[in-house]
């Protein structure tokens, strides 16, 4: 199949400077994920008219498996499918979708191309309140007859319940004579693809209509409130499916996922937890509340205590992290490794069962197993232009409150004293210690604030 995806529109009521199909839901731009779900589809060609915002949408959005048209002026939907027209091969079947339609799911479109393989078939919902939605309108013996929009709908036809989509599947070789033949003189003077629904029908061409599982997936984003809504419907459903395979939430309501997450058995995860990226967590897992994951894998049994926030790490089994710890890019954490609340760790590789609990930073370090790093502790590296790494090898013991001046290595089993200030590489299996000699001086007068006369 071919499929159409329309992006062209302004989105006023967005009040932003951003072109409306590039706002986000779960951290991806709405039309990327209609993107995504059209190449779910497997077509033949993905066709992506955009308008207002021009060479913002098509670089925001770019890839090497996307055709684009231009609309200029945007004269309506069968406008829009106008400029698509050109690139699409006739011998298969064109999907309309829309770029401010975010949620709809694959199996409800295959639902919709099987239903149009010998016609048109158009995606509907039935609406409590329909207001604001193209009417279907069928016949007495229940056959779909036309599309109205509602600005130029009789009393009767607003009373209708089942309203448009706008998705539709549609036999391209008809879809350029259909386009050729719209007019523009409705309420909005515009052209509106709706209306080859009753040239297909004077055609004597098979309409028919599908409808999505739920009415979430066809939800359109004009407001911020209708984005607001839709991240919250999108995150509830995200949830659900995590619940559906065994993972414990505390509150389903209180978690966002801006990416992929994978998780083993026995995972739990905490309120207001956010997780971007690809994530993945083992068997077993313990998510504290208020974390921030993003690119992150964890162990099985690992436990990230509350207020962490980790990029770009691995956390191997059963170690644990936090609370209010930062794992920054590069962190490489063995087995049964500790690192407690107010440690940063960056660019390093952690071997098992080393632990730093408190206050301590760790920058492009490589450091052994069943190493102690001692409150305060910070690796120098970076001499104002350039980094430079810390070796610390197996079984060191590093007292509170030491600086270790890369590039600098300190040899398997050493100690470095309390307060030491490392310059120079602290030999295997010795006490190392740099501090200034210990004075008391007596009489020592404190100063005191002189006074003003």
């Amino acid at each position: 199949m071919n499929i159409v995806i329309l992006a062209a529109g302004q989105g006023k009521r967005m009040y932003s400077n951003l072109p409306k199909v590039l706002h986000p839901i779960a951290g991806k731009a709405l039309a990327q994920h209609v993107i995504d779900t059209a190449r779910g589809l497997q077509p033949e060609k993905i066709v992506v008219v955009y308008g207002h915002g021009g060479e913002t949408v098509r670089s925001a959005l770019a890839a090497p498996d996307l055709a684009w048209a231009m609309q200029e002026p945007q004269l309506g939907t069968g406008h829009a499918v106008m400029q698509a027209v050109p690139q699409l091969p006739a011998s298969e079947q064109t999907l309309v979708l829309y770029g401010d339609v975010p949620l709809t799911r694959i199996d409800t479109l295959e639902r919709l191309l099987q239903a149009g393989k010998d016609g048109l078939a158009i995606l509907t919902v039935n609406l409590a309140d329909p207001s604001g939605y193209g009417r279907i309108v069928r016949s007495a013996n229940g056959e779909v007859t036309r599309i109205v929009e509602e600005k130029d709908a009789t009393a009767n036809e607003k009373a209708i319940c089942e309203v448009n989509t706008g998705i539709m599947a549609i036999p391209t070789a008809r879809l350029n004579d259909w386009l050729g033949k719209l007019s523009n003189r409705n309420a909005q003077g515009e052209y509106y693809l709706t209306d080859i629904v009753a040239l297909a029908v004077a055609e004597g061409l098979p309409v028919r209509t599908a409808q999505p599982a739920g009415e979430w997936e066809v939800l359109g984003v004009n407001s911020k409130v209708q984005l607001a809504e839709l991240e919250r419907i999108h995150q509830r459903n995200l949830a659900n499916a995590l619940l559906v395979h065994g993972v414990s939430l505390a509150d389903p309501a209180r978690i966002d996922i801006r990416g992929t997450l994978n998780c083993g058995r026995d995972v739990s995860i905490d309120v207001g937890c956010v997780f971007e990226g690809a994530v993945e967590l083992g068997e077993a897992v313990d998510i504290g509340p208020y974390c921030v994951l993003k690119n992150v894998q964890v162990g099985a049994g690992a436990r990230i205590a509350a207020f962490s926030h980790l990029e770009d790490a691995v956390v191997g089994p059963d170690a644990v992290v936090g609370p209010y710890a930062r794992l920054r890019p590069g962190t490489r954490l063995g087995p049964e490794v500790h690192i407690g609340n107010f440690v940063e760790v960056k660019n390093s590789v952690i071997a098992a069962q080393s632990k730093a609990n408190h206050l301590a930073y760790v920058g492009d370090a490589e450091i052994g197993e069943r190493v102690n790093v001692g409150a305060g502790t910070i690796t120098c590296n970076y001499d104002g232009a350039n980094k430079h790494k810390t070796i610390i090898e197996d079984d060191v013991f590093i007292g509170s409150d030491t600086q270790l001046v890369a590039p600098v290595t300190v040899g398997k089993g050493a100690t470095l004293g309390a307060g030491t200030t490392l310059t120079k590489s602290a030999p295997p299996g010795s006490l190392t210690v740099s501090r200034a000699k210990q004075l008391s001086i007596d009489g020592w007068q404190r100063p005191r604030k002189s006074r003003k006369d």
